[in-house]
């Protein structure tokens, strides 16, 4: 994109720029898209990180969270993104959030199952929904996270 000014001087035009011979200025800015906004900030990526890493060493089982748009179909994407844990998805735990949509799942394995009964999975996501509510969408997950490895108990 170029803009352009009268100029009366006679200096030599700087890089990007040109003078033209109307007497014009014509200048060559780059104009840097704005960055899409994330909805965490680094700090709180390192938080869900910890609460990750946390939670998987502590139970022995695959901890994970995928948060984005789950289309129409949530519970399937949901354990399509679970099958994507491959070997591990058998003592995996995905928790999938799509804000866009205000819809969760939380998908276990079967060896995950054994330890994380329903009913506890089921706390978790009353749980997540009030810090949902109140618009803490990381809160909300670390809480949903720690409740879940809590039931699991220690590998």
């Amino acid at each position: 994109m170029a803009t352009g000014e009268i100029s009366r001087e006679t200096e030599d035009p700087g890089s990007g720029e040109a003078l033209t011979a109307t007497g014009r200025l014509s200048v060559a800015r780059r104009i840097e898209p704005d960055r899409p906004r994330l909805p965490f900030s680094p700090g709180q990526l390192a938080q869900l990180d910890e609460a990750l890493t946390v939670s998987t060493r502590s139970t022995g089982l695959e901890f994970a969270v995928y948060l984005g748009d789950l289309g129409e179909e949530s519970r399937e994407r949901a354990e399509q993104l679970h099958a994507g844990l491959g070997a591990r998805a058998a003592g995996g735990v995905l928790i999938a959030v799509s804000p866009g949509q205000q819809v969760f799942e939380i998908i276990t394995g079967e060896q995950a199952h054994q330890r994380i009964p329903d009913r506890s999975c089921q706390l978790a996501a009353m749980s997540m929904v009030a810090s949902f509510r109140e618009g803490e969408l990381l809160e909300g997950v670390i809480s949903g996270l720690r409740m879940l490895s809590d039931a699991a108990g220690s590998a």
